[in-house]
């Protein structure tokens, strides 16, 4: 009986979270079971779950563990949980949330409800031009560093049900599996990948830092999404003076920032034109930089704005040639479009946000791989570069809207 158990968890909010899981799809865990095989059997699986969940006999299976590049050279370990533990995550977190979230401070953009990465890239925007230095901070491998004891004591400040302390610590302690199945155990960090992770990691930074620089450089606003900050100073004596500090508060909390990573950015531009090592610096898929640009008089000026980055631009380039679209020339035009499409649109509605044009760049070498289908596709275009322009050209203008980067060529 539901009353029984010695934690009351309510069945609904399980199903509630297995329908949030499944939304979000994700891969199979350890156990091979993906949603296809767990929907099998799911009114028995959910209720297994429950049941072990409301007995305190529910323990964790280990985390597979995907190791995946990284933009910037070496690899980033994923945690993938299995079906059962993400829905039961996800349980913890449709409860904690609520009560945690508005203890968050407004500067803190990553993974909360009603905030994006690109609001943070907004308000950072802002701020540059009011605050002449930036702080690019890097914590090194801050999901993978995170103290258990010191992220517990956080946790047991805002989350009161025993039942969710209990299976927060489980998921903490949880090993990693290997694709060779080798077992390592876990002494620290939260795992990129689980579901309540972004909430466990936001709360300890609550704590390290945000409350922390808030308290202590209240003059000093940054901007913070996960382990991705940047803060803002008015001088350079007070830039190198707070990064000290803020190295010194991460590693009271057992963090470290990487040494060559982080570093101090003089905002450049049209009236501050102070010569300095770094003018430039990478925020959240976009380089904030000096760039000439037309002012509202149609006056090109300096100004230091935020643009699509080289690397979110190569990234997209480099998605768009796994398609190998050059290759499909039994599809028709349409069908290149609605495989095109929903990749541009997305890329295309993050980095149109600021400074649109720097987008063409990117979307240029797009419109080449187009032309290239076509000389694949038709034998009079084989020989005929120009041939193919002018024949999408004309499709263009008949229908503008059949590929979503056509909105930038007029």
């Amino acid at each position: 009986m539901e009353n029984s158990k010695p934690y009351k968890i309510p069945k609904q909010i399980v199903w509630k979270a297995y329908k949030k899981v499944k939304a979000n799809k994700g891969s199979a865990g350890i156990d091979g079971m993906n949603f296809e095989k767990y929907e099998e059997r799911l009114k028995d699986n959910l209720y297994k779950l429950w049941n072990r969940m409301s007995s305190g006999s529910y323990f964790p299976k280990a985390v597979k563990a995907v190791e995946i590049p990284k933009k910037n050279g070496g690899n980033r370990r994923l945690g993938i949980p299995t079906i059962d533990d993400r829905i039961a995550q996800m349980t913890a977190k449709i409860l904690v949330e609520p009560k945690i979230d508005p203890f968050f401070h407004v500067d803190s953009y990553g993974y909360r409800p009603n905030k994006s990465a690109i609001d943070a890239v907004g308000i950072a925007r802002k701020r540059c031009w009011k605050y002449d230095y930036v702080i690019d901070l890097d914590i090194k491998g801050m999901f993978d560093n995170i103290d258990h004891e010191l992220l517990m004591k956080a946790v047991r400040k805002h989350v009161k049900e025993p039942w969710i302390l209990l299976y927060i610590e489980r998921w903490l302690k949880a090993p990693f599996q290997t694709e060779t199945g080798e077992t390592i155990p876990r002494i620290g960090g939260t795992p990129q990948g689980g579901v309540i992770s972004p909430i466990l990691a936001n709360l300890f930074m609550r704590y390290a830092f945000d409350l922390w620089l808030t308290r202590n450089h209240d003059k000093n606003p940054f901007e913070r999404y996960a382990d991705d900050t940047v803060v803002h100073c008015r001088t350079e004596q007070e830039a190198n003076q707070l990064l000290v500090d803020i190295d010194a508060r991460l590693k009271e909390c057992k963090l470290e920032l990487h040494p060559t990573k982080t570093k101090i950015v003089y905002c450049q531009d049209k009236e501050r034109k102070k010569q300095y090592p770094n003018t430039a610096f990478d925020f959240l898929g976009y380089t904030f930089r000096k760039v000439l640009i037309k002012d509202r008089l149609g006056r090109l000026q300096m100004n230091f704005i935020a643009s699509v980055s080289k690397k979110a631009g190569q990234a997209l380039k480099d998605k768009v040639r796994s398609l190998e679209i050059h290759k499909r020339t039994g599809s028709k035009i349409d069908m290149i479009a609605e495989k095109l499409n929903p990749i541009l649109r997305g890329w295309m509605n993050y980095f149109g946000k600021f400074n649109r044009s720097a987008m063409k760049c990117t979307l240029d070498c797009v419109q080449r791989g187009l032309i290239k289908w076509a000389m694949c596709k038709f034998k009079r275009f084989r020989k005929h570069r120009r041939r193919a322009e002018e024949w999408l050209l004309q499709i263009r203008k008949r229908e503008p809207n059949m590929f979503a980067h056509w909105v930038l060529y007029g």
